[in-house]
């Protein structure tokens, strides 16, 4: 007979232990704490041990056992009320943060991977849900809510307390995945404890999304995330590229470089958004600046924001204050994502700079020395949903964050000189080289080719030192010249031989002659190559005939650089320089004032050392 439906029942909760102790009993039994700690956590229901095992508390008990402080861990503890009634998920999301502050800080681990601060992830609610709150406020609504990494659990409990505030009487279901052990116990143990059923907890699903995606088969109202940035995804790589290669997978947009994975949890988010027939999903996820401009056109990077530009899927971008997070101070923006665009916002991408909506806190956390306050978090809802353009909100079309990366050749110029220098030139290249060295195994015969070879070299540098030394500006006659020469002395040369010995006899000379190839087109000066990022609304060739042609000489596009999905002439790039939308000229001081300055810092060193009496 399966008893734990009956047990849970009587415990109230999705799980239950079948042990007698409690901390009380625990204590009172000092001699024997940790084996009877040990039997009460094996105790718990099988779903709860689940959860307790990612704690790794045998180890931690053995430990404390170890060093005789389990018994004054254990007291304190029993003191302490940690029921979600009387600490909610906000503030065990503070402690966590508070504790993994710390023992980062002790080991100095990556910045940002394991926890949001929570006036952000109210920010981040409020414009995931503001377009929607006539919708949300309908009877007998039900939202899901999503998170692919979903840490202690904090956007996805404080997206539903907002959901149920707006409409106590809808239906929230959350999911999300975590690999991270420890939080992943936090945020399910949570979620046990305010659940009568359990069901929210089984749907907090243990390791990689971007290996084990554990919902893969499921899309989501509402999809929020803080992935770890800056952090490398190769233990994921595999499986990764793997999906990457199949056409409509998660990743076949493309894969960023292997040291950050921040936009592979946004290629996951937008995956599991519901259909545009199915109402739609909103997305918002932050990140740091990384994505928004890493990776020139045609690399990973680019391609996903192009995949998500040319889908018309980015609403918003908004820049935060520095100093939010508890780690690290480096900016981070906010992405707002959905296929559901109001009419007024379709085609178009709205960047908000709100990095100066921020309150100095009273008290830092490690590198968090500022917070957005109640009322900020406000205004800049607001701003988003207002959608006009101002001083820190400008508005674009999709495709101004666009290009089209076209390559500008110039001709090779070269002159010919048999001179001293430029014969040594000549020993010095790879081919001429190679004609005294022998892969045969056998002594013997690589000797004998060794010689053969040191004997073409001598009949070579003979043919040159023969010639003389008039400068050659047109590569034809001189090559036609050496051709001759060679054959009247019987020194056989082959063609990559001839190559590396014109490439020792030349210099650059911009009065030459164009060198072409045997189809008569120009060949390129691969050291004068250039590229130039022509804006996608505008033509490339007008671009090169205004940009380009009046500042250098015969230059020319060339053709053959095409984009790999529309193949056209140049590669499509997209990148989102946010700070240059937002920079504003600051004039340099004046002079005179500048000078003031010096010398009034100058007066009050003199007035110093006055005073120590030197």
């Amino acid at each position: 007979m399966d008893l734990d439906p009956i047990l849970c029942k009587q415990s109230g909760f999705a799980f239950y232990n079948a042990s007698n102790y409690d901390f009380g009993k625990l204590i009172d039994d000092p001699q024997d704490l940790g084996a009877n700690l040990k039997r009460y956590i094996n105790s718990f229901s099988s779903n709860m041990r689940e959860v307790l095992e990612k704690f790794d508390f045998p180890n931690t008990i053995d430990k404390l056992e170890d060093a005789n402080l389990l018994f004054q861990v254990m007291e304190k503890f029993k003191t302490i009320d940690l029921h979600p009634d009387k600490v909610s998920n906000l503030e065990m999301g503070y402690i966590f943060e508070e504790l993994i502050r710390k023992f980062n800080e002790a080991l100095d681990e990556n910045p940002g991977e394991h926890f949001t601060p929570r006036e952000v992830i109210q920010l981040m609610v409020n414009l995931l849900l503001s377009q929607d709150l006539d919708s949300l406020k309908q009877a007998h609504i039900t939202r899901t809510v999503y998170n692919p990494c979903c840490g202690s659990g904090g956007m996805l409990t404080i997206a539903k307390e907002r959901i149920l505030e707006l409409n106590p009487n809808s239906t929230v279901f959350l999911f999300g995945q975590e690999v991270n052990p420890e939080t992943f116990a936090i945020c399910k143990s949570d979620l046990y404890m305010k659940s009568e059923d359990g069901k929210e907890a089984d749907n907090i699903k243990f390791g990689s999304t971007l290996s084990n995606d554990q919902h893969s088969d499921q899309t989501f109202d509402y999809l929020l995330a803080n992935p770890p940035y800056g952090k490398d995804w190769k233990r994921d790589k595999e499986a990764v590229t793997k999906e990457s290669e199949k056409v409509g997978s998660r990743f076949s947009a493309g894969t960023p470089r292997i040291s950050d994975g921040q936009l592979l949890f946004l290629q996951q988010m937008l995956s599991r958004m519901k259909s545009f027939e199915s109402e739609g999903s909103r997305v918002a996820i932050v990140m740091n600046g990384s994505p928004l401009f890493t990776g020139d056109a045609g690399s990973g990077e680019s391609e996903i924001r192009r995949w998500i530009l040319e889908n018309d899927w980015l609403e918003a971008i908004i820049a935060l204050p520095e100093q939010l997070f508890y780690n690290t101070g480096i900016a981070t923006y906010v992405w707002v994502l959905s296929n559901k665009k109001l009419s007024s916002r379709k085609g178009k991408v709205q960047l908000i700079s709100a990095s100066d909506f921020w309150v100095a806190m009273r008290k830092s956390l490690g590198n968090k020395r500022r917070e957005i306050s109640k009322k900020q978090i406000e205004n800049i809802t607001d701003i988003f949903r207002g959608f006009e353009a101002s001083e820190i909100s400008k508005i674009f079309k999709s495709t101004d964050f666009g290009y089209r990366k076209i390559t500008i050749e110039r001709p090779l110029r070269l002159n010919f000189q048999i001179t001293p220098e430029r014969i040594e030139r000549v020993k010095e290249q790879t081919a001429f080289i190679n004609l005294a060295v022998s892969k045969k195994k056998n002594p013997e015969m690589k000797k004998i080719e060794e010689e053969a070879g040191r004997e073409q070299q001598k009949a070579i540098l003979g043919v040159l030192l023969s010639l003389p030394d008039e400068l050659y500006k047109h590569r034809k006659p001189f090559t036609l010249l050496l051709k001759k020469v060679f054959k009247v002395d019987n020194v056989a040369v082959k063609a990559s031989l001839l190559k590396a010995i014109l490439t020792g006899l030349s210099e650059k000379d911009e009065t030459a002659e164009i060198c072409r190839d045997r189809d008569g087109k120009p060949e390129p000066d691969t050291d004068l190559r250039d590229t130039e990022n022509v804006p996608l609304d505008e033509d490339i060739y007008d671009y090169f005939q205004r940009e380009v042609k009046p500042h250098v000489s015969d230059p020319c596009i060339n053709e053959t650089v095409r984009d790999s999905k529309d193949n056209e002439v140049g590669k499509v790039g997209y990148e989102i320089n946010f700070n240059r939308y937002f920079y504003q000229y600051q004039p340099p001081r004046e002079l005179g004032e500048i000078e003031g300055d010096i010398q009034e810092v100058e007066g009050e060193i003199l007035a110093m050392l006055k005073e120590m009496g030197v």
